[in-house]
């Protein structure tokens, strides 16, 4: 049997032994069944350089209208988005600066200027500083080189507070303000090229689930198939990670501490994504292991599954993010749930942004009246824990569109039959 027809397999339970029959089969499989998988990357299309660049444009025009001067960046996503160098976290200060008019200059240490002349594909002007200098005294000068003798620096909100609180000693003439307004406005809407970016990591995932879902087997552990699923993903073409919890442990929302090892009749809930291109996916799926689902695990799962539905239609463009919330709260609500936050119920939000960041802003959570845009993106995961029995979680994630919300991955149909294909 391919492992395409394997992995297709639905998990139906119309009975303990037809569910028995099923993953008998499932766990009859060996790591073999993941040679089968071949790299799903060929038609992938990286950030343009042009795109970059319509990037800090809007940054800068963001910048003017709320009289921000300089935007600083550290290392991380948003200098990444901005400029494509991906750079670690390190205790040598590297930083990128934007200004409001004008070329983007850039702060590292002198030792790794080539390295930093390799990645630099805007701007040219990089200032280094040697390791007995301060990084602090290029950033103050760099700035000034930029016209900039009073006003408004925006701060990314990543930025370390070591490297903020070495520039406002240097340039205590300046006034320090949040970056949000700029960067939140530029990273909060998609284009289509990241869009596109993000529906291969889901597609990915999907994949490496159903390969995974496969190789279940009686005894395993949570770290087991999380190999399992990072093999999956390597083979894809992708660099991905899953937690997964058995049984009392999958109502904990990221995990137990207490040693897990896979018995018939577990809820088996797993939860995680890959990354394509610096886009991320994260999707969760449920589903019973070794035997048909109970008639209460069934209960709980198929209201969960009108929660997350409930939460994808009140999506609507113009709508305030809370109304996800909301509406996937109350239908928690009123199957006796909750209210609120409350266990047995949903303990968390709702949903959360989803781009670079596996989480980021435009949370769907109550008291969010940020309006839903085109391009907007997140995730749809109500959860019901249930601390003693299990717990049920159905996590896919969406994005808007000028028709409304669309789903980066089909929803699971039912719980015996966790991929929609």
């Amino acid at each position: 049997m391919s492992l395409k027809r394997r992995s297709f397999i639905r998990l139906t339970a119309g009975s303990a032994a037809a569910g028995a029959v099923i993953f008998h089969v499932f766990s009859s499989f060996t790591k073999r069944g993941l040679e089968d998988l071949r790299p799903m990357m060929d038609d992938v299309a990286p950030i343009t350089l042009e795109e970059r660049l319509s990037r800090i444009q809007k940054a800068q025009r963001l910048m003017a209208e709320n009289k921000i001067e300089a935007l600083i960046l550290d290392t991380g996503t948003s200098m990444q988005y901005f400029t494509g160098v991906g750079w670690w976290p390190s205790e040598r200060t590297m930083v990128a600066i934007i200004p409001a008019k004008g070329e983007i200059k850039y702060v590292g240490p002198a030792f790794e200027a080539q390295r930093l002349h390799e990645l630099i594909k805007i701007g040219t002007d990089l200032r280094v500083w040697e390791e007995h200098e301060s990084p602090y005294k290029q950033i103050a000068l760099a700035l000034k080189d930029m016209g900039i003798r009073t006003g408004n620096i925006g701060i990314e909100e990543r930025v370390r507070f070591f490297i903020f609180d070495g520039i406002r000693k240097e340039a205590a003439h300046l006034n320090y303000v949040s970056g949000d307004p700029v960067t939140m406005s530029c990273r909060l809407i998609k284009s289509p090229a990241e869009i596109a970016l993000m529906k291969k990591a889901n597609d990915i995932t999907i994949a490496a689930y159903k390969a995974g879902v496969a190789l279940l087997h009686e005894g395993m552990t949570p770290a087991d198939f999380g190999a399992i699923t990072a093999d999956a993903h390597s083979r894809l073409g992708a660099d991905g990670e899953i937690g997964v919890n058995f049984g009392q442990a999958s109502a904990f929302p990221h995990g137990s501490i207490q040693p897990q090892h896979l018995k018939k009749g577990d809820i088996v809930l797993m939860d995680g994504g890959c990354k394509v291109q610096g886009y991320s996916s994260d999707i969760s799926r449920t589903v019973v292991f070794g035997a048909a689902p109970t008639q209460r695990q069934r209960e709980v799962w198929d209201i969960e599954k009108k929660s997350q539905a409930a939460g994808f239609a009140a999506a609507r463009l113009g709508a305030p993010c809370e109304n996800v919330d909301i509406a996937a709260r109350k239908v928690l609500t009123d199957a006796g749930f909750g209210p609120g936050y409350k266990i047995p119920g949903c303990p968390h939000r709702t949903g959360h942004g989803i781009g670079m960041d596996g989480h980021e802003w435009g949370n769907m959570v109550l008291g969010n009246k940020q309006p839903l845009q085109v391009g907007m993106c997140f995730s749809v995961e109500p959860t019901i824990a249930i601390y003693g029995e299990f717990g049920i979680r159905l996590e896919d994630c969406a994005y808007m569109t000028e028709d409304g919300p669309r789903w980066f991955s089909e929803p699971s149909p039912s719980i015996d039959q966790p991929f929609a294909s």
